[in-house]
């Protein structure tokens, strides 16, 4: 718009009616200011009414925030389902204990400690925009005063209240204050824990911010001129002064609190650390059992292990999986196998002993795993009999020590974390002819036989007592019995010897 032209709005010129009017006198030592107020319809609406429980609770935290103001509500206007629907109600709030009130009328759990109070003040230099003596705008750094006072106290229960404030005004998204007091909590808890660490058992292990205001009633309050808030609803304090201020207010105090000397202030700093240790531990266990449940069902989801010679049937019942010991004897099993419906799978030596170790530790094993895979049941208490991929479990090891440790391991797994797979009759352990006799005084060739025929042929008269040598072969990947076996007994009963529980 230039110079010529001239707005065409109109004003209305001031009404002198509108001025306030005296209307009295008051006694000496009472004065007040009342306003009237009726909300228009034309913004509310004409179905618009006050609502008394917001009221109320906006009247008891300003009185809290301020010990000894005094307001009162009074009802009069006889709307149904209101305190005053029977007639005029009138209520008090008045607080002389301030925020130490405040933190005992929300908490709801019973006491660790008592409620703590904390204060204390600090100046800080800030840039804003000043009107000089030309009427110019100037960046001047301007010194302000920060005022921080907060009341804490620790109960049983595991919810959090927090509340915070700047010059009474709520900020229920927090900020700066805010900031600055989560920080100095967990900096303090943490270094107490670590000065304490034997005592309280806490290991190498650190609390976070949940694991320290686990159960935490609090009210912060800070005054200071002119704060900077973020958007127009002034929830979030933006001074970043602010943060410092209070971090340092609650270290100090904390920290004193914590090392106090006194029996009574000894005893609520040890409870309240035992209880921050008692909810990291808590925590740090049931991250540990979300990992495994995450790898269990991402090992129950996967693809097969690529060392599996699998068959190729879909009928369950009739299929069978052979777990042998190495990549030797899983070449061997596969010249003789029945591609059909018989499965291989090697393992490593021995297994992981599941007796001993965690959840997590047999399900990071590979050997473990693979088992876990092959099969496609699942593990523990998600396992499940009916979606077994094979009818028939069948271990196979070596006829030595070594062997009956490996196919007892193996045993030991499948009836902790795949019982119902052993109650049903569906686990067994293979029983090839794995010895052999050998007969030096005659020059005889050596022979092999099983167990059962053992006995029989050492009482043949044309083997001389003091020249028969029975000994157990340890080398059944690398022989050809298995391979005997598997083709001479495939449709056949076989000598497998089922696996039962007993006594548990």
């Amino acid at each position: 718009m230039t110079r010529r032209q001239r707005p065409q709005a109109d004003f209305a010129p001031f009404d002198k009616t509108s001025e306030l009017r005296v209307t009295g006198k008051v006694k000496r030592g009472v004065s007040g200011t009342r306003v009237t107020y009726w909300a228009d319809p034309q913004i509310f609406g004409r179905g618009a009414k006050f609502s008394y429980e917001d009221l109320a609770s906006r009247a008891r935290q300003t009185s809290f925030l301020v010990p000894g103001l005094r307001i009162t509500i009074r009802d009069e206007r006889g709307i149904a389902g209101t305190p005053g629907a029977d007639g005029p109600h009138e209520e008090l709030f008045v607080h002389d204990g301030g925020i130490t009130e405040f933190v005992e009328y929300l908490a709801k759990d019973p006491a660790v400690t008592d409620t703590w109070r904390w204060q204390g003040a600090a100046s800080f230099t800030e840039t804003v925009p000043v009107l000089d003596d030309r009427g110019h705008m100037v960046s001047t750094d301007v010194e302000r005063e920060c005022v921080v006072d907060i009341a804490a106290r620790w109960g049983t229960g595991y919810d959090t209240t927090v509340q915070s404030f700047v010059n009474i005004i709520a900020t229920p998204k927090g900020g700066s204050h805010m900031a600055g007091f989560e920080q100095a909590l967990l900096k303090v808890f943490r270094k107490q824990i670590e000065v304490n660490s034997r005592k309280l058992k806490a290991g190498n292990d650190k609390p976070d911010k949940d694991d320290v205001l686990a159960g935490m009633t609090a009210v912060v309050t800070v005054s200071l001129a002119e704060p900077q808030f973020e958007g127009q609803t002034k929830e979030v304090l933006g001074t970043a002064a602010a943060r410092q201020i209070v971090a340092k207010v609650v270290e100090k105090e904390l920290t004193a609190q914590l090392t106090s000397v006194k029996k009574h202030d000894k005893s609520q700093s040890s409870l309240l650390l035992d209880k921050v240790v008692s909810e990291m531990k808590s925590r740090l266990s049931a991250r540990l059992h979300k990992e495994t449940q995450r790898r269990k069902n991402a090992l129950e989801s996967s693809t097969l292990p690529a060392k599996l010679a699998d068959c190729r049937t879909t009928d369950t019942e009739r299929s069978e999986l052979f777990i042998v010991e190495g990549d030797s004897a899983l070449g061997t099993a596969k010249l003789a196998r029945s591609s059909e419906y018989q499965a291989l799978l090697p393992i490593r030596g021995k297994i992981l002993n599941v007796q001993k170790a965690s959840v997590s530790d047999m399900l990071s094993n590979a050997e473990c795993a693979a088992i876990i895979q092959v099969i496609g049941a699942g593990s523990g208490r998600s396992f499940d009999v009916d979606l077994a991929r094979y009818g028939k479990i069948i271990i196979m090891t070596d006829a030595d020590v070594d062997g009956a440790h490996i196919r007892t391991l193996l045993l030991t797994l499948f009836f902790r974390y795949m019982r119902p797979l052993v109650e049903a009759g569906k686990v067994y352990a293979a029983m090839p002819p794995l010895h052999r006799i050998e007969v030096n005084a005659s020059g005889r060739a050596k022979k092999r036989c099983s167990i059962r025929s053992l006995r029989p042929r050492c009482a043949r008269p044309w083997l001389p007592s003091t020249s028969v040598a029975a000994r157990s072969s340890s080398q059944c990947s690398g022989t050809r019995a298995l391979a005997r076996w598997m083709q001479t007994n495939l449709p056949k009963p076989r000598w497998i010897r089922g696996i039962e529980p007993c006594g548990a």
